[in-house]
């Protein structure tokens, strides 16, 4: 509480947090039928991108962020472009540091990957400012 009012997360983050688990089962239920599959892990991540790519960009858009602007798709290939570099940069990382089943690592990054990803896709993809409520 803060001076008799109540924080309240903005709706459009509690929606991504909900199509995120979806999205997320998506991915990397991908990732690791391609790691199963024999995949060099940075191949893994990028097969799994690429088809999870226009799965997550309609769910976010239409069930986020309301929006079924096809336009956005560059933008959103972008931010995923970015996300996947930070994804195997740090799988390599984790690698390097001892971690090395893909699944325990790609597990691993999943919560840290999700958050850049919603202020990436609200600021840079959907066009809205990252907002909290007071109530």
């Amino acid at each position: 509480m803060l001076k008799g009012k109540v924080l309240t997360l903005d709706n459009h983050f509690i929606r991504f947090i909900l199509v995120g688990i979806l999205n997320t089962m998506v991915g990397y239920g991908l990732f690791a039928l391609f790691i199963y599959l024999g995949l060099h892990y940075s191949l893994a991540v990028l097969f799994s991108t690429v088809l999870g790519v226009l799965f997550n960009f309609k769910s976010i858009g239409r069930l986020v962020f309301n929006t079924n602007n096809n336009k956005r798709i560059y933008h959103f290939i972008g931010v995923y472009t970015f996300l996947y570099l930070l994804n195997v940069s740090g799988l390599w990382g984790l690698s390097s540091i001892g971690i090395e089943d893909m699944y325990v690592a790609g597990a691993v990054l999943l919560a840290p990957l999700a958050i850049m990803s919603f202020i990436l896709n609200r600021k840079f993809v959907f066009n809205q400012e990252v907002n909290f409520e007071k109530n």
